[in-house]
């Protein structure tokens, strides 16, 4: 019996599931997508522009979650249970909510030390690491650094490569094929930070404040200076005597921004923009944040437009 009649035969019900399959593929058949599962929607977003139409790419945490904060749900361990890879962001930023999901998930591939697990920090440059003791009278302080790191394009570029490489590492026979999208993403963020970098170049030097503390790496990048956050302390809700200091510093040097994150309480940044005469900006972190920030690119496009916008507004 020739091969191509063999398969037809297992196909149709010979050999039952999994192992007939896997015999149906054809010599020289392309293999199926890998299958990526990220913690959340800018890793998808980096993966998908290296994976391009040979992975299927899936987030847990949605761009207008706070990835701090992501209830674990049975649907979730059904993602990790088939995938071939998990990105995470890694620096504690997902401790709350991913490694009982990892585990419960029984695929040994995306365990911590298994060949599908890849956390993206190592790829990036670290802002805020603690020196000294950490403790919970802190606050939520992430004892490695600040996870935010992928608001910094040069980041998103070094963990699209680290993506890349995994990738080929998982797959060799399309190595090629992953470096060239890696490669056309590099030189199109290039370019576009060339023209975020011209944008912003007026308001160099600028100061703003923050709720939480999701924006050094962005605020680094562009040049623009933090004046403090609204939380006194790291995921510690605002209080008024904090916020009566905020109000005060605020005015003495002149910040005339402030940059919320969606998923927070606005009322708070909105009454120190009112005794400030500041303009409280809700400021998505994440690709997903808003429906038309679709990627990467578009993430830096639509914060970028909101924050000339304020700047302008408050000259």
């Amino acid at each position: 019996m020739k091969l191509s009649q063999l398969c037809r035969h297992l196909c149709f019900g010979l050999l039952p599931g999994a192992f007939a399959l896997g015999m149906c593929a054809m010599p020289g058949q392309a293999a199926g997508k890998i299958k990526i599962v990220t913690a959340t929607s800018d890793l998808a977003a980096l993966a998908q522009e290296v994976g391009g139409d040979r992975v299927d790419v899936e987030s847990i945490a949605k761009g207008y979650q706070d990835p701090h904060f992501v209830e674990a749900k049975p649907s979730y361990l059904l993602k990790l249970r088939r995938a071939d890879l998990l990105v995470v962001v890694g620096l504690q930023l997902e401790i709350g909510w991913l490694p009982p999901l990892i585990t419960q998930s029984g695929n040994s591939r995306i365990q911590v030390s298994g060949p599908g697990y890849l956390d993206a920090s190592q790829f990036a440059e670290i802002l805020e690491k603690p020196t000294g003791e950490v403790t919970r009278a802190q606050g939520d302080v992430h004892p490695y650094g600040n996870p935010h790191y992928w608001l910094d394009p040069e980041n998103g570029r070094r963990v699209a490569r680290g993506i890349a490489d995994k990738l080929v590492e998982l797959r060799s026979s399309d190595a090629a094929y992953f470096n060239q999208n890696f490669d056309s993403f590099s030189q199109l963020l290039t370019e576009a930070s060339k023209k975020w970098l011209a944008e912003m170049e007026p308001y160099r030097g600028r100061k703003v404040i923050t709720y939480h503390r999701s924006w050094p790496n962005f605020l680094k990048f562009f040049g623009l200076v933090t004046m403090g956050e609204i939380e006194p302390r790291p995921g510690i809700p605002p209080t008024p005597s904090h916020t009566l200091d905020l109000i005060n510093m605020m005015k003495r040097e002149h910040v005339s921004v402030i940059l919320v994150e969606p998923y927070f309480d606005p009322k708070t940044p909105q009454s120190i923009a009112r005794e400030t005469g500041a303009q409280a900006v809700i400021m998505p972190p994440s690709v997903g944040g808003e429906k038309e920030i679709t990627d990467y690119f578009k993430l830096f496009d639509y914060d970028l437009g909101l924050l000339i916008k304020a700047f302008q507004a408050t000259k």
